[in-house]
């Protein structure tokens, strides 16, 4: 399975990021780009282990049983899946570029990653191994939802 630790991965999910522009609609969704990507760097922070979140209540009944299925393959995420209220961004405009530069900026960070383990807010603890599947099927889902 695709991982964020690769650097292959990490350099097509790179070119994939810079081909985005404002002008792009999303197949599915209520996000525009900007939000998109500045939703994307929220979710990187709280992976790379520089954002803490609260667990919300279902993810404590749910969590570990939907982790397993997200990464038991290589099947993309469904779309218009839920979004964690703390992750749901609600600014519609600003600079795409410098966006996208800051999201980029947090993907190279894998390639030095440390972090053992960390607490996500609906799976709960994941592992390193689980978090290189979940950022890239997360980042590979928000691009194929702009075409990207």
């Amino acid at each position: 399975m695709k991982t964020i630790f690769d650097k292959i991965t990490r350099d097509e999910l790179i070119n994939r990021i810079n081909m985005l522009n404002e002008d792009k609609s999303p197949e599915w969704g209520k996000m525009n780009a900007y939000q998109m990507i500045k939703h994307c760097a929220v979710y990187e922070n709280m992976m790379l282990g520089k954002m803490p979140f609260k667990r919300v209540f279902l993810g404590y009944i749910f969590g570990k049983m939907a982790l397993r299925s997200l990464i038991k393959d290589e099947s993309p995420l469904k779309k218009n899946m839920p979004t964690v209220p703390s992750f749901i961004i609600n600014e519609t405009t600003g600079d795409i570029s410098t966006a996208k530069k800051d999201w980029i900026d947090l993907i190279k960070q894998y390639g030095h990653y440390s972090n053992l383990e960390i607490t996500h807010p609906f799976f709960g603890k994941i592992n390193k191994e689980q978090i290189g599947y979940l950022v890239y099927k997360h980042t590979d889902h928000h691009l194929k939802q702009f075409n990207g």
